[in-house]
């Protein structure tokens, strides 16, 4: 009788061998996905742990999620004020009357002094932009048409605007220059109080008590003899300068382009005071005159 063929036994021993095989590849790959190389802490990461330790007493700021140890920057939103200026610009085909290197004049100046007390004479499409600029501070707009401010209060209900009034005409800027010469033109003062016709003494009366640390003249409207022309408002932004107790103020008079702005300008808020310009915006500067007593209107 012939002896049972071995394959069988081959075949067991082989199939073992396979599963002990696949068996410990399987424990090396769990060996290794459980047990990743670590790296040492890098020493911005021991400066930071080190610090967070040390100032657990004092209220942490909740920070985002970050990829990079280096750079963790905190949970901030985005202002009120920049939001609504993003979705106001992104939404409509309008853009601001100046251009962007004249906007760039303001702009510098704000980004030194925001927050801060800003007044411009002139509600506009770039109105928004303006007062999101000086966010945390108070920017208001004076506005010479009362049906333009309700179009703009339905659109942009935050804006601070208040309706004026102006009494003068374009074709009267030579007479009113000339008048402009006379001494009590030159006298700082309270523009309620003063005896110039320049001065403007029917703006709401927290506009003559708040100390303004920028004035836009941009307004009112200047481009024909009938319109009120902007004789007054630079007068009145130079003589709020000079009027108070200490500091300055940054005086940005736009469209000097045209004879009134381009006159009046150098003639109230001085040559002396300019600092800059571009295109059709001026910048001057206007220190306190009460501050130092003596000085003369202009330098």
């Amino acid at each position: 009788m012939r002896s049972k063929p071995q394959c069988g036994i081959n075949l067991k021993l082989i199939v073992l061998f396979c599963s002990f095989l696949l068996l410990f590849t399987i424990l090396i790959l769990r060996s290794n996905l459980s047990s990743p190389l670590k790296t040492p802490p890098s020493s911005s990461t021991t400066i930071s742990e080190t610090h967070l330790s040390n100032s657990s007493d004092q209220p942490q700021v909740p920070k985002c999620p970050s990829l990079e140890v280096p750079f963790i920057p905190t949970c901030t939103k985005t202002p009120p004020s920049l939001a609504n200026a993003l979705i106001h610009y992104a939404t409509t085909n309008i853009t601001p009357q100046q251009t962007f290197k004249e906007i760039s004049v303001s702009a510098r100046i704000l980004a030194k002094k925001a927050p801060c007390n800003f007044l411009v004479f002139g509600l506009g499409l770039d109105s928004l932009m303006w007062a999101a600029l000086n966010h945390g501070g108070r920017t208001v707009f004076l506005e010479e048409d009362q049906s333009w401010i309700d179009q703009i209060k339905e659109r942009l209900p935050n804006l601070e605007s208040y309706h004026v009034v102006y009494d003068t005409k374009v074709h009267e800027a030579e007479k009113l220059f000339e008048h402009g010469s006379k001494e009590e033109c030159k006298t700082v003062s309270d523009p309620r109080f003063s005896k110039c016709p320049l001065a403007l003494k029917n703006l709401p009366g927290d506009v003559y008590d708040m100390e303004w640390d920028l004035i836009m003249v941009d307004a009112p409207t200047g481009y024909f003899d009938g319109a009120p022309g902007r004789m007054s408002a630079i007068y009145t932004a130079g003589l709020m300068g000079r009027n108070r107790e200490e500091g300055e103020t940054d005086v940005f008079v736009h469209d000097v382009d045209r004879v009134v702005e381009d006159k009046f300008s150098k003639a109230f808020l001085c040559e002396g005071y300019l600092r800059e310009q571009e295109g059709r915006i001026r910048h001057f500067t206007i220190p306190s005159h009460r501050a130092r007593l003596g000085r003369t209107f202009c330098p």
